[in-house]
């Protein structure tokens, strides 16, 4: 049976009346099984998402005065409800967006894995001590929240995503309204409860399911009114600067985590079978639906031919189909991506040569994939498709492409390799395959992503490490690690004076000049 999916403010479920939206409800289905709904969601209006803002403001300097180790303590209890509860939060994760269950856990343990950090983190809040150019004068620096966050994420990883942003904004004394996809409501609400039942008090976490127009127009009301102090998004470089254009209007920077176009190089001396390894899972886990999706192989010339027939062989090899099953990936997420990834397959040109499948397209009984896993015709299934011959002018090369292709190229040296990566004007993450740690580095020192991996996949990420790009990828913020505590606190110094006059900086510094006109004798 589905489940009834609506907003939460203050602790309570939210009764919209007539919320907004086509009949104002989003049908969630199984991705792997469309006829399957998994949740029925109320959409939200713009008066919701106003009103869990104002929620977030009531709460947040009673959740501020809460010792920040205490704070640390609540993040905790997150991480071990949400590790009691993984296989559980894993497995309708598989259900809700088709993602195959081993990376569905994996992504749940990221969960994990951020709590586990930021616990730690509560006891580690700190300011400095800093000395004065005058006597009897002490200064310091403090660390305070920044008030109220609103946190906008998308659906592909909708466990791990919003704990990257969620846990360190709550450890900072911050309230939070979270807005994710409503195609991943029911996972969405799920975490929701793991998070509130840890302990926090009503209205520190507030979670509103909107449309994407309602969201923005929620959001614009909600800064209007000085509700907001920050915004946190993850989703598409488009509608990045949309929420970047409408904060900066109010003064604020947000914390953007866009899209990739990652490329990964693959140098002569490579090991070509660790290189085709990881260009299978970057290229096609999670059916190429990641910010840090393997967008185009870089491969030197002379290893072209050697590196495209065995990657060739290993993604004809993936097996693909019900997520459930030990697969490469499974479906597409949603209606939505799947339309959108068919335009994306219209930019193959002529001049392409196209592998990987016996078709490309959806898999169907007409177009069947060998060793296919389930029933093809009951989810969103693609065909995964190698792209060889792109240029730097097709389409294929310059934009992101959120689904199952991957393009092939070539360069001749490590400078060309380089001007090919940074080309499209992403700079989320990128890879190089090499034996030579000159190459390595001179590579890292000038690819512009904010990620660089040696002998690894463009795609994974580590609690205690920053993620975030640069360019079309982000405005240059980062999450996770303590990085990401810059994004949810405003530092504060502090000039206590206590030496009973009135002693002015850069006037009344003592004069201890030497006398510079000194010479030996």
């Amino acid at each position: 049976m589905p489940v009834t999916v609506t907003s939460r403010i203050a602790g309570k479920p939210v009764d919209q009346g007539e919320p907004a939206g086509p009949d104002g409800w989003y049908r969630s289905v199984d991705p792997a099984d469309t006829g399957q709904v998994v949740a029925d969601v109320m959409l939200g209006t713009a008066d919701t998402y106003l009103a869990a803002c104002r929620a977030a403001r009531d709460a947040q300097p009673a959740w501020a005065d809460v010792p920040a180790p205490v704070r640390g303590r609540a993040v905790g209890h997150i991480g071990r409800l949400v590790e009691a509860n993984a296989e559980a939060l894993a497995a309708l994760l598989t259900r809700e967006i088709g993602k195959p269950y081993a990376e569905a856990l994996g992504e749940v343990r990221e969960i994990v894995d951020t709590c586990d950090f930021f616990l730690g983190e509560g006891r580690r809040l700190y300011g400095q001590t800093v000395p004065s150019e005058m006597p009897d004068k002490q200064l310091f620096t403090f660390r305070n929240p920044v008030g109220v966050v609103n946190v906008i994420t998308a659906g592909n990883f909708p466990a791990a995503v919003p704990a990257w942003y969620v846990v360190p904004a709550l450890l900072a004394g911050n309230t939070v309204v979270w807005k994710p996809a409503e195609y991943a409501a029911a996972t969405s609400l799920a975490l929701y409860e793991l998070f509130v039942r840890a302990g926090l008090p009503d209205g520190v976490l507030n979670i509103v399911f909107a449309d994407g127009g309602t969201t923005f127009d929620g959001l614009s009301r909600a800064l209007d009114e000085r509700l907001v102090d920050k915004v946190g998004f993850t989703g598409s470089s488009a509608v990045g600067a949309r929420i970047g254009e409408l904060c900066g209007r109010h003064l604020q920077t947000p914390c953007l985590e866009l899209g990739g176009k990652n490329p990964m190089v693959v140098t002569p001396t490579a090991d070509l079978d660790l290189a085709v390894r990881g260009a299978l899972f970057s290229g096609f886990g999670t059916a190429g639906q990641r910010c840090t999706s393997l967008g185009t192989v870089i491969v030197h010339e002379t290893r072209h031919a050697e590196f495209l027939a065995r990657f060739t062989e290993a993604v004809a090899a993936a097996p693909v189909g019900d997520p459930t099953a030990a697969v490469v990936f499974g479906p597409l997420i949603d209606e939505r991506f799947a339309r959108r990834f068919e335009d994306y397959l219209g930019w193959i040109r002529p001049h392409h040569t196209v592998s990987g499948s016996p078709h490309t397209g959806r898999i169907t009984t007409d177009r069947p994939r060998p060793g296919f896993v389930g029933d093809p015709t009951a989810g969103l299934y693609y065909h995964p498709t190698i792209v060889d011959g792109v240029r730097p002018d097709d389409d294929l090369f310059r934009h992101e492409t959120f689904g199952p292709v991957v393009g092939v190229t070539t360069y001749r040296d490590l400078d060309e390799a380089i001007r090919l990566g940074n080309l499209p004007g992403y700079g989320l993450s990128a890879a190089i395959y090499t034996a030579d740690a000159g190459e390595a580095f001179a590579f890292r020192r000038g690819i512009g992503a904010g990620m660089v991996s040696v002998n690894n996949t463009t795609s994974g990420a580590e609690a205690h490490l920053p993620f975030g790009g640069n360019g079309l990828s982000g405005n240059g913020s980062r999450q996770s690690g303590i990085w990401v505590l810059d994004q949810f606190t405003r530092w504060q110094s502090v000039n206590w004076d206590h030496s009973g006059t009135l002693q002015k900086a850069q006037m009344d510094v003592a004069d201890l000049t030497p006398d510079l006109t000194y010479r030996l004798p």
